[in-house]
C-alpha cells in the first residue's frame, strides 16, 4: 500500500501577503465567472460609480492622495499628485488617460488576464481616473 504524501500547507489556509480575499481588486481574474455586465455588476463593479464621477475631479485626486496608492514605476510616484498635475496643465487643450497594458518585459503576462476576465474593472478605473484628469479620450495600449 502506497502511502499518501502530505503537504506542509494541507489544511492551513493560505495568506497572500495580508490581503483578504474580500479586499481584493480583480475577482475574476481566472475567469470562473461571468465576464460581461451582470457578472461584473454581481460582483460589485460599476456600485456607485455615477456618484463618484459626479463628486468632481478635486474629490476624486483628494481621495487618491489619501489613499497612497502609488505607480508601479521604478520611482513609485504617488498616483495622486501625478493626477493633480493634469487637470491644470495648459486649459483648453486635450487631455489623453493612456492605459499602459503593454506585457513587453519578460515574465509579464497581468494585463490581458485583467483585459480578458475583469474588463469592466478597467474601463470603470479609466472612467474615473479620466474625470480626475479632465481628459477628453483614454487608449488603452495593447501591444499586437
Amino acid at each position: 500500500m502506497a502511502a499518501k504524501r502530505g503537504y506542509a500547507t494541507e489544511g492551513a489556509a493560505r495568506v497572500y501577503g495580508g490581503l483578504k480575499d474580500q479586499d481584493r481588486i480583480f475577482t475574476n481574474l481566472y475567469g470562473k465567472h461571468d465576464f460581461g455586465l451582470k457578472g461584473a455588476l454581481k460582483r460589485g463593479d460599476w456600485y456607485k460609480t455615477k456618484e463618484l464621477v459626479l463628486k468632481g475631479e478635486d474629490w476624486i485626486i483628494n481621495e487618491m492622495k489619501v489613499s497612497g496608492m502609488r505607480g508601479r514605476g521604478g520611482a513609485g510616484f504617488p498616483s495622486g499628485l501625478k493626477w493633480s498635475f493634469m487637470g491644470k496643465s495648459s486649459p483648453g487643450r486635450p487631455r489623453y488617460l493612456v492605459i499602459n497594458a503593454d506585457e513587453g518585459e519578460p515574465g509579464t503576462c497581468k494585463d490581458r488576464e485583467i483585459m480578458r476576465h475583469d474588463p469592466h474593472k478597467l474601463i470603470e478605473g479609466c472612467l474615473i481616473a479620466g474625470r480626475a484628469m479632465l481628459a477628453n479620450a483614454a487608449y488603452i495600449y495593447v501591444r499586437g
